[in-house]
Order: structure tokens, then C-alpha cells, then sequence
């Protein structure tokens, strides 16, 4: 078995250096048997590049471990998925880390184990097929179109101001997204049905934390085959500020007027204008996006020893 580390070394700001996280990374595997690589990415989406020449030149099964946060992740999935030589870790050294918190309280810790992950189990885990007219995306976590995508999809621009930056630019962006409006005009079609009108976000989960702790749909599992969707309608300021903090603690059946939960595999949002699209944090702008469960899966590779009690409880060794 073959090992691929992929080092983002901006991830995490000044909680990691990369430099750490390769000494680390070193140290454990130099006491493997297996061959390993260290890579550092240059730019966006390397990663996902790099993952995909690594796969088609292995010649055994490849280990790849995404060694950042979310976005870290995100990039590695889009190389990994499809490919049944090479299953996917996740070594935590991001800000959020939030789609391991599946795993439990504890999953930082664990998933920061090297030893534990180079000889953990890979589980097979659902995608999120994100689909715009430039092309599809996966996401594994959680996706999203509305109010919380446009303030993350701002928060960069205004971190990078001197003297905002860091995590007063994700409440300078919540502000300003607020003063601008929350609601949107959408057309919004399942499988079943077709709703119209404005609306305040809209969310597709897989996985159940997203934005730095927010659990919107604390069932949610990522190996069932469904995406648990909420569709919050629109509300003013006012309400909208009182709805968040039962949205953000997965208490959406306690605001039914507001909160519509749709279990499905597709979801397609319309609008005359470009939408921000979130996808496991990372954001890309389109007019109409489809939300659907991915006809690929992927070989999420579980720490040794980690009990995960998905609704489909069957460990795998497809991806090894």
C-alpha cells in the first residue's frame, strides 16, 4: 500500500505551521513499512490534481490523507472520487474541521492519530454531486445556496483587510450580507414538487456540522444514500436573527413555519441571478445548481479502532 500526504500549508492560520504538521507526519511514517509521500500544495485545487496523477501511476492501492481543514478535504475528495484504488483520510489541522465531528466529541483527537489512520478501515460514504453549467463538484459534507453562503462566500474579502482580518471579517461579512438583504427569489424542484417564491437558505446535508459548529440536521448520516435538506422561507431581520440559533442546533421541527425538511436524492434551485454556492465551504457562483446524491462513493478511512454507528454499519475494505 502506497501513502500520499497532502499538506495544505495555509490551512489552520496561525493554530498550525505546515512545518509541524510534516514533522509529525514524518515521524509516524518513517516507522511504517509502507512507502509514503509528503506533498505540499502550490495553489488551489492542486490537490486535487496531484491526487489524480498519483492514482493512475499506482501501482497498489493508494492511502491519501488530507492534512488541513475543509477545504483541504474538499479538494482531496474531488481527486479521490470515482477512483476505486485510492481511499481518503482526514488529518485535521484546519480552522473548522467541522465534517469529522460526525465521528463524535472526540474526532479531532482521534483523526489527528497518524499510526491510527495509516491503519484504520476504509468506510464507503456518500457524496454530494454539485452540479452548475460549468461543470459538477463534489461535496462530502454539507452544501448550501442563501444568506449563510453569500457571508461565507464574503468572509476572505473582508479577512484580507489589515484591519478587520482573521475572525472579526466573518462578522463584518454577516453584517453586511444582513444589511443587504436576506431573501432571494428562487424556483425551487424535487422529484415531488416545485416551490416558488423568496426564500432565506437552503441547505443539503450529508454530513451535520457546518461554519464552525452550526448542526443543522443532527440525523443527517453520510453512508444512507439520502440528503437531508432544509428550506428556511423568506423572514425579516428580525425573525431571521431568532430563527438562526434553533437552526444552528438542529431544532428546525421546533419553527415548522418557517423550517421545511425535505428527505430526497435531488434538488435543482433556479434564480435570475448568480447564486453564491456553498460546497464544504467552498464557494463557486451559478444561476442553477442540482443537489443530488453522487453516483460515486468514496473510501472514507475511519482512525483504528473508531466506532461509527452510521445508519449502514458495514465496514469495508473495497478501497484497499
Amino acid at each position: 500500500m502506497q501513502h500520499l500526504f497532502i499538506v495544505n500549508p495555509a490551512a489552520g492560520g496561525k493554530k498550525h505551521h505546515y512545518t509541524d504538521t510534516i514533522n509529525i507526519i514524518r515521524a509516524a511514517a518513517d516507522r511504517q513499512a509502507d512507502p509514503f509521500e509528503i506533498y505540499i500544495t502550490k495553489a488551489p485545487l492542486d490537490a486535487t490534481n496531484k491526487i489524480k496523477q498519483a492514482a493512475a501511476a499506482a501501482r497498489e492501492p493508494l492511502r491519501v490523507y488530507a492534512c488541513g481543514g475543509d477545504g483541504t478535504l474538499n479538494e482531496c475528495v474531488n481527486g479521490a472520487a470515482g477512483l476505486d484504488n485510492v481511499s481518503l483520510a482526514h488529518y485535521p489541522c484546519g480552522t473548522g474541521n467541522d465534517f469529522i465531528k460526525v465521528f463524535g466529541k472526540n474526532a479531532e483527537k482521534r483523526f489527528r492519530d497518524i499510526p491510527a489512520l495509516m491503519n484504520g478501515t476504509a468506510r464507503p460514504l456518500d457524496l454530494i454531486e454539485t452540479t452548475t453549467p460549468d461543470g459538477v463538484r463534489y461535496g462530502i459534507n454539507i452544501c448550501s445556496v442563501g444568506i449563510d453562503a453569500r457571508i461565507g462566500g464574503d468572509v476572505h474579502k473582508y479577512s484580507a483587510i489589515p484591519v478587520i482580518g482573521g475572525a472579526t471579517g466573518y462578522v463584518v461579512s454577516t453584517v453586511v450580507n444582513l444589511l443587504r438583504g436576506i431573501n432571494q427569489k428562487l424556483t425551487i424542484q424535487t422529484p415531488d414538487q416545485t416551490l416558488s417564491g423568496s426564500f432565506a437558505l437552503l441547505c443539503a446535508c450529508n454530513g451535520q456540522y457546518y461554519g464552525g459548529g452550526f448542526n443543522p440536521v443532527p440525523e443527517a448520516a453520510p453512508d444512507d444514500g439520502i440528503l437531508e435538506y432544509l428550506v428556511a422561507k423568506a423572514v425579516s431581520r428580525a425573525t431571521f436573527l431568532r430563527m438562526i440559533g434553533k437552526y444552528a442546533k438542529g431544532k428546525f421541527r421546533e419553527i415548522k413555519d418557517i423550517i421545511t425538511h425535505i428527505r430526497g436524492t435531488t434538488m435543482t434551485i433556479d434564480s435570475d441571478v448568480p447564486l453564491a454556492v456553498n460546497i464544504d465551504g467552498e464557494i463557486v457562483r451559478a444561476r442553477r445548481v442540482t443537489f443530488g446524491i453522487a453516483p460515486v462513493r468514496i473510501g472514507f478511512i475511519l482512525p483504528e479502532n473508531t466506532d461509527f454507528h452510521g445508519r449502514n454499519h458495514v465496514a469495508s475494505d473495497a478501497f484497499d
